[in-house]
Parts: structure tokens; C-alpha cells; sequence
């Protein structure tokens, strides 16, 4: 077995070669990216340093986003799902740290991979987005992503299942995260679950992976609203089949 250099860590090579990865999806997407991560830093550096490595990736790429599709969004509705969030955070940092949210997780992972394969057939739902709905979604949304990082799946879902494009979906997530991610890491600071290992871990990693989402961002203008969808929906699926078997 070949051994690295010494300036080399093989932890850190994996962990840049699947930021690396997460941003390029990010970039393009919009999101995606914790469950790129999560199971990789969770092998890495245990599962309450993964979510704090990857909410601190997450803010500052968010604020390199959001720039960009900041008018697109419609903050309303952004708000509303990310206040929800917000309030159902404390739940999920209760799990990530008490019990195994596992049962969850793979509950969810079921509910997304059967949606999936209801938008691969072309469905949309041509209504408005009820607010006790949106509600729901943002409760699951705020438990999910504080106790596992991955909250975003039944946000995209949501946002794909609607009349709009998949430009308007990415800046709506955009914003979304920008909401809930300054939400979260303030709960996650009162609650001393961010630790300076894990903070420098994301500072380490950080220059690759706003390289990467820069370089995603730019993919995404060349594709057309077909190939958005079901990149969107392939690495929803795989989050299904994610959460499913992790």
C-alpha cells in the first residue's frame, strides 16, 4: 500500500475529494451536498462534528449564492418554510445528540425516493403552496437538517413538485438556506455542539469547496430547465437511497 507524503493526511484527501464533489452539485443544483458529505464525514470525523463542519461549509457558500438569485427568490414563501425550521431545530440538535435518528432518517429516505419516482413521470402539482403544507415541510426540513445535515430533500421536493422552474427552485433553496443555516449555527453555537476541531476542519476544506460551487454555478447557465430536473432528481433519489441504507 502506497503511503501519502507527509504534508498529506489520506483523511484529508478524502475529505477534499468529496468537497470537491458536493460543490460542483451544490453549485449547480443548489443543494445536495450534505448528503454528498454526511456519510463520508461521518466515517471521518463522527457524526456531531459532520453536521457542524457541513452547516459552517454550507453558510459561507450560501453567501457566495445568493448574490446571484437573491431577486429571484420569493422570500415569502422562503420565510414562512424557514421560520418553521427555525422552530423545529432544537428538536433535531435534541436528536443528534440523545438518540439515533436513524428510524427517521430511513423514514424519510422512503417518503423521498416514492416522490421522486412520482416527479420522474412528469407530474406537477399546478396549485398554490398552502401555507399549513409549506409548514409541514419546513417542521421536517428543520428537525432533519439539525439532526442529520440533511434536511434539504423535502424542501427540493416540494419545490419541484409546483409550477415553477428549476431556476426559480434554485434560488428559493438558495434562500432557504441562507434563513435556516444562520438559524441553525446559532443554536448550534448556544449548545457548544460547534467545536474547534470542526471549525478548522471547515476552514481547511473551505477555499475547494467554494471553488467548486463557483464552477458549478457556471454549469448550471449552460444547462437547460430538462437537464436541471433530472440532475435534481437523481441526487434526490440517491438521498433516498441514502438515508434507506445508512
Amino acid at each position: 500500500m502506497q503511503t501519502l507524503p507527509g504534508f498529506l493526511d489520506i483523511n484529508l484527501v478524502l475529505a477534499l475529494a468529496t468537497v470537491v464533489a458536493a460543490g460542483l452539485l451544490r453549485g449547480f443544483a443548489g443543494f445536495g451536498s450534505g448528503m454528498m458529505m454526511a456519510p463520508v464525514f461521518a466515517l471521518l470525523f463522527g457524526p456531531v462534528n459532520t453536521v457542524a463542519i457541513i452547516i459552517l461549509l454550507d453558510i459561507a457558500v450560501t453567501a457566495q449564492m445568493l448574490p446571484a438569485v437573491r431577486k429571484t427568490v420569493q422570500w415569502r414563501f422562503v420565510l414562512q418554510m424557514g421560520f418553521v425550521a427555525a422552530l423545529f431545530m432544537p428538536l433535531g440538535s435534541w436528536l443528534l445528540v440523545t438518540i439515533d435518528p436513524e428510524p427517521m432518517t430511513r423514514a424519510i429516505g422512503i417518503a423521498v425516493m416514492a416522490y421522486v419516482v412520482i416527479l420522474s413521470t412528469g407530474w406537477r402539482y399546478h396549485g398554490i403552496k398552502h401555507p399549513p403544507v409549506t409548514a409541514l415541510v419546513g417542521a421536517v426540513s428543520g428537525t432533519m437538517m439539525a439532526a442529520s445535515s440533511m434536511g434539504n430533500p423535502p424542501v427540493m421536493l416540494y419545490m419541484l413538485s409546483g409550477r415553477d422552474g428549476g431556476g426559480a427552485a434554485r434560488a428559493n433553496v438558495t434562500g432557504y438556506f441562507a434563513v435556516t443555516l444562520a438559524a441553525l449555527i446559532t443554536i448550534m453555537l448556544i449548545s457548544g455542539l460547534v467545536t474547534t476541531a470542526a471549525a478548522l476542519t471547515a476552514l481547511t476544506l473551505l477555499p475547494a469547496y467554494m471553488l467548486a460551487a463557483w464552477i458549478g454555478s457556471r454549469l448550471f447557465r449552460a444547462a437547460n430547465e430538462a437537464w436541471y430536473r433530472r440532475v435534481a432528481l437523481v441526487c434526490l433519489f440517491i438521498a433516498g437511497v441514502i438515508g434507506l441504507v445508512g
